[in-house]
């Protein structure tokens, strides 16, 4: 099967992939996940981050690790939001930005742009 993947796309996947899994696709494994992590960690962040009173919200795409949510970062954005957004105005506007840097974060990959270096990334 290896050598018919190209790359793996989580978004939305609240598993955890075992070692041996991510050991098969190195570097070609994207997640991305709100930009509250880690002081959100769990359901319903949004809601949390509402309630105290967050001023950016945003997102991060990255390579997948055996460390959660601490691989490569690809791509991140943000968005600067006030008092005047409600809960469910976060989590819309918060889907956006995951959206899009999601959809660069992909880009990049499949255009050969993202060299891995360490822990980091070199994004052409």
């Amino acid at each position: 099967m290896k050598g018919k993947v190209d790359f793996i796309v989580l978004a939305r996947y609240m598993q955890i992939l075992s070692p041996n899994f991510i050991s098969k696709y190195p570097n070609q494994i994207i997640n991305i996940h709100h930009s509250f992590l880690p002081a959100f960690v769990g359901a319903n962040p949004y809601a949390r981050a509402f309630n105290r009173g967050v001023k950016l919200i945003g997102a991060t795409a990255h390579y997948v690790t055996n460390d959660l949510d601490e691989g490569p970062i690809i791509e991140q954005d943000i968005l600067r939001v006030n008092h005047r957004y409600a809960a469910e105005d976060l989590k819309v506007a918060g889907r956006h930005v995951e959206r899009s840097v999601l959809a660069q974060a992909v880009s990049w990959h499949v255009e050969d742009k993202v060299i891995v270096h360490g822990n980091k990334t070199i994004v052409f």
